[in-house]
C-alpha cells in the first residue's frame, strides 16, 4: 500500500497543471538539496580533524558536547519549515482503505522530507572517519542509532508542537529557561550532554533507550492523529469566532489610516503573519554573529548585519505585497482602491517596524558605538531606500499566501523572480560597497554618513519613486490576478 501511495505521488506531481513550474522548482531545490549534502560531509570531515589535530581532543566527545544544541536548533527548523503532510491524504478518508494504514503512511511520509534526513549525512560521515582513526565499531554504531533515533523523532514532536500554539510557546519557555540555566552556569547542561550522547559509545546498550522512545512517541503520535483524522475534524481549518477590534487614532490618517488598521489586524489574527512578526523578531539577534565569526566584523558585512538586524519586518513582510491580500485581491482590484494609498500604508508600516527595530538595536552599543552607528544609518537607509526597493520587488511577487494554512513555506513555486533577484544590489550590495569605501577611506564617520545621505535622498524622492512601483503594479495587475485565481 506505501508503494501505491507513492506511485499516486508521482502521477499527481507529472499531471498537474502547473508540471513545468513544479519540475524547475523540484530541479532547483534537488540541487539546493546536492550542495547541503556536499556541505555536511565537507563539516563532519572538517570537524573531527579539527578537535582531533588542533584543539587535540577527542572528536566524539566533542560533538557529544554539542549534541544537545544541535537536537533544539534542529527541533526549531522542523516547527519553522517541515510541512504535516496532510492535505494530500484527505482525499483517500472516502475510499475503503483503513484508517491506520493511512496514519502509517502519513507519520513515514514526514520522513522523506530533506529537513528529516539530512542531517544524518553528517552523523553518518563522522562515524564512518571515526571507524577510520579506530574507534570501537560497536560502540559507534551504537552511537549513531541513537543520535538518529533522537533526532528523527524531531518530526513528531513537530505535529505535536503543530496541533495547537500554547505547546509551541510552551516549549519555547522551557528552552528559554534551560538556554539560560546553562548560560548563567547555574546548571552544566554541555556536560550533561556529554556524558548523556558518549555514553551511547561507552555503553552500547543504551542505544536502547532512544530507540524505544522513538517507538513510544511514534505510538501516541499515531493515537493523537488518528483521533483527530476526519474529514470534517484535524484536517481543516479551525473556525474562530469571529471578532472586531477598531484601532481609532489611525483614522484621522484617512485611507492610509485604513489601511494600516486592516494589515495590524492581519498580523495580529494569522498563523502566518504572526510568523512573520516572530522571525522579525529573531532578526534583532542577526548582529550576535558578530562572536562567532571575524568575518562579519569587516565593514561590509557589518553593515550587512545591519540591514538585517534593522530591517527584518521590511524584508520578511514587504516583499509579500501584495500576496498578504492574495485571498481578496481580485475583489479589491474591481473596487476604486487608491493603488498609491494602498502601497503607501504599507511602505509606513514598514518603516514604523524600522523605527522600532533601531532602537532596539541600541543594545549592540554593547559591542561599541561604532557597531551602533554602522546599524543606525542602515536602519536610516533601510528607511528611505530598502523600503521602497522591497515594495518594488513585491509587484513580481506573485506566490499566493493562504493566512489560514499551516504551511511552513516561506518561498513556493512563483516566488523565484530574475527582478527581484536584480533588485537585491540596491538594497544590499550598494550600501555594503560605499560604507566599506568610505570607511576604508575616510574613516567611520564618512561610513556612516555617507550611507545616511543616501537614505535622506531616498526619503525625499519617495514620491518620483513610488509613481514608478505603481507603474510597476499596474503592468503586473493581470499576470498577479491570474496567478492569484489558480489555486494551483
Amino acid at each position: 500500500m506505501l508503494l501505491k501511495f507513492l506511485n499516486l505521488e508521482i502521477k499527481s506531481f507529472f499531471r498537474g497543471t502547473s508540471l513545468g513550474i513544479n519540475l524547475t522548482m523540484k530541479i532547483l531545490r534537488f540541487i539546493a538539496i546536492l550542495y547541503f549534502m556536499g556541505c555536511l560531509v565537507g563539516v563532519a570531515f572538517l570537524v573531527f580533524m579539527y578537535v582531533k589535530n588542533e584543539m587535540h581532543q577527542d572528536p566524539l566527545k566533542v560533538v557529544s558536547t554539542l549534541l544537545l544544541l544541535g537536537w533544539v536548533t534542529d527541533l526549531a527548523i522542523k516547527y519553522l519549515w517541515q510541512e504535516i503532510p496532510t492535505q494530500n491524504i484527505k482525499p483517500f478518508l472516502t475510499l475503503n482503505i483503513k484508517k491506520s494504514t493511512l496514519v502509517n503512511y502519513l507519520l513515514v511520509k514526514t520522513f522523506l522530507s530533506a529537513l528529516s534526513w539530512l542531517n544524518s549525512l553528517f552523523f553518518i560521515t563522522f562515524s564512518g572517519i571515526a571507524l577510520f582513526y579506530g574507534y570501537n565499531p560497536i560502540g559507534i554504531l551504537s552511537w549513531l542509532i541513537g543520535i538518529s533515533a533522537l533526532f528523527y523523532l524531531n518530526s513528531f514532536i513537530n505535529i505535536f508542537l503543530n496541533s495547537t500554539e500554547k505547546v509551541a510557546i510552551a516549549a519555547a519557555i522551557i528552552v528559554a529557561i534551560v538556554s539560560a540555566l546553562g548560560y548563567y552556569h547555574i546548571i552544566p547542561i554541555l556536560s550533561y550532554s556529554e556524558t548523556a550522547f558518549y555514553s551511547l559509545y561507552e555503553k552500547p546498550y543504551f542505544a536502547l533507550i532512544p530507540v524505544i522512545l522513538f517507538m513510544i512517541i511514534w505510538f501516541f503520535c499515531f493515537k493523537y492523529i488518528q483521533k483527530e483524522f476526519y474529514l470534517d475534524q484535524g484536517l481543516e481549518a479551525k473556525k474562530l469566532i469571529g471578532k472586531t477590534e477598531n484601532i481609532a487614532f489611525l483614522n484621522k490618517y484617512g485611507v492610509i489610516g485604513t489601511f494600516i488598521s486592516n494589515d495590524i489586524k492581519m498580523l495580529k489574527r494569522n498563523k502566518v503573519t504572526r510568523g512573520i512578526l516572530f522571525g522579525s523578531f529573531m532578526f534583532l539577534f542577526y548582529g550576535l554573529l558578530m562572536y562567532t565569526s571575524k568575518a562579519y566584523k569587516t565593514p561590509a558585512m557589518t553593515m550587512f548585519m545591519g540591514l538585517f538586524v534593522t530591517g527584518g519586518f521590511q524584508f520578511l513582510f514587504g516583499q509579500r505585497v501584495p500576496a498578504f491580500d492574495s485571498s481578496y485581491y481580485p475583489l479589491m482590484m474591481t473596487l476604486n482602491v487608491p493603488y498609491k494609498e494602498y502601497l503607501k500604508a504599507k511602505w509606513w508600516l514598514m518603516n514604523i517596524v524600522t523605527g522600532v527595530s533601531i532602537i532596539l538595536a541600541s543594545v549592540y552599543t554593547y559591542f561599541g558605538w561604532e557597531i551602533y552607528v554602522t546599524f543606525f544609518a542602515a536602519g536610516l537607509y533601510n528607511i528611505g531606500v530598502n523600503s521602497q526597493f522591497t515594495l518594488w520587488s513585491g509587484a513580481f511577487n506573485k506566490t499566493q499566501i493562504d493566512l489560514n494554512s499551516k504551511e511552513k513555506r516561506f518561498g513556493q513555486k512563483n516566488s523565484f523572480n530574475l527582478k527581484s533577484m536584480l533588485l537585491m544590489i540596491p538594497k544590499m550590495l550598494l550600501p555594503m560597497a560605499v560604507f566599506a569605501g568610505a570607511k576604508s577611506l575616510f574613516g567611520i564617520t564618512a561610513g556612516v554618513i555617507s550611507i545616511a545621505i543616501l537614505g535622506l535622498i531616498g526619503f525625499l524622492l519617495r514620491e518620483k519613486i513610488f509613481e514608478i512601483i505603481v507603474k510597476h503594479y499596474k503592468k503586473e495587475k493581470y499576470s498577479t490576478l491570474e496567478a492569484f485565481k489558480n489555486k494551483d
